[in-house]
């Protein structure tokens, strides 16, 4: 470990099956991070290392979870023992050292990420109600567009782009998720470009919209835990205007209704559901779709592990002529940030 780490410090090693274990600990205030290393399937080394966590404080430094096995119940119990970031146990030779670094550097304090959780679930049960209204074949009310934005903008006045990825990525249902974590790099995206606060407001509404039709998408196309096939791809490239239709006629500004029905279209005219051409597609959309990418490519699907950060920024910049390349160029920035919160190959 010593040698991985570097001059980073010195590590204390705890055995957490060992009943003799160490009682000569450092003062918590002395620990600058702790790495889990103990498989999560094991409820032994879970509760010990809950235990260990627990005698550090409500001001525990940053917890660096190693991944033994890819499950569902490994990452939950992640979750529930508060990582703030997750590392596959297998790559922790090459990218352990890094994954530290980028974890101390930009760790936030215990009272921002309370906040920022706070603004997340806030505005997950915000987004829970306008989904909801949609799987019942109703249009979200204007108002709480407006107020579920309102509360992505307040958190990330608050913190910054990567403690909102940080934050959202506990969220288990996919599309609240996406929806959250777009909003999150729509309205980061906005404040780095300096935009009006009225655009700033209309893009981040719009991002948190931007997938409403998928409420009326068949589950078992939604959450197929493969590629779909052609008849399936067919039926998923219908949820923006099927969004478009739901919101059509509800006093919701137009600009919205563009993002949510043109976010799937590309500058040569390859895109859906329209085959817009660039002159036809408003500059929001374009600043949605590329948040929209960049978060599809970070993001852990059925079918596919997350990318790294710069990986998927290279793929966003190797789409030339589907995506504005001035806005990616811009986008850089942000994709850094966000790329700090997922190192490639991240559990």
């Amino acid at each position: 470990m010593s040698g991985i780490l570097g001059d980073r410090g010195e590590p204390v090693v705890v055995d957490l099956l060992d009943p003799a274990e160490p009682v000569m600990l450092p003062a918590p205030g002395r620990v600058l991070a702790v790495i889990g290393d103990a498989s999560l399937s094991r409820s032994t080394s879970v509760a010990s290392l809950y235990r260990h966590l627990g005698r550090l404080g409500p001001n525990r430094p940053p917890f660096l979870c190693l991944m033994h096995e890819d499950t569902p119940r490994a990452r939950a119990q992640a979750r529930a023992l508060g990582a703030d970031r997750t590392l596959r146990a297998d790559d922790a030779a090459w990218s352990l050292a890094a994954a530290l670094d980028g974890l101390l550097a930009g760790a936030p304090g215990p009272d921002t990420v309370r906040a920022t959780f706070a603004g997340a679930v806030a505005a997950d049960a915000v987004l829970t109600r306008i989904l909801d209204r949609g799987r019942a074949g109703t249009a979200p009310t204007p108002e709480q567009v407006t107020h579920g934005a309102e509360i992505v903008l307040t958190a990330l006045d608050q913190t910054d782009v990567r403690t909102w990825l940080d934050v959202v990525w506990r969220f288990d249902d996919a599309t609240h998720q996406h929806c959250l974590l777009v909003a999150g790099l729509a309205a980061g995206f906005a404040r780095h470009l300096g935009i009006r606060k009225a655009d700033c407001q209309q893009l981040t509404q719009a991002a948190l919209l931007h997938d409403l039709g998928k409420t009326r998408i068949p589950l078992s196309v939604l959450n197929k835990p493969g590629l779909l096939d052609d008849d399936e791809a067919a039926v998923m490239r219908t949820h923006p205007s099927i969004g478009y239709d739901m919101l059509r006629g509800g006093d919701h500004p137009e600009a919205m209704l563009a993002v949510v029905r043109s976010h799937h279209e590309a500058l040569d005219g390859s895109g859906y559901p329209d085959n817009l051409r660039a002159d036809r597609i408003p500059d929001l959309v374009r600043m949605v779709t590329v948040c929209d990418v960049f978060g599809a490519l970070i993001e852990r699907r059925p079918y596919k592990k997350p990318l790294g950060g710069d990986e998927a920024y290279a793929i966003l910049r190797s789409m030339a002529g589907k995506v504005d390349p001035d806005l990616v160029r811009a986008f850089q920035p942000l994709a850094e940030a966000a790329g700090a919160a997922v190192p490639a190959r991240v559990a």
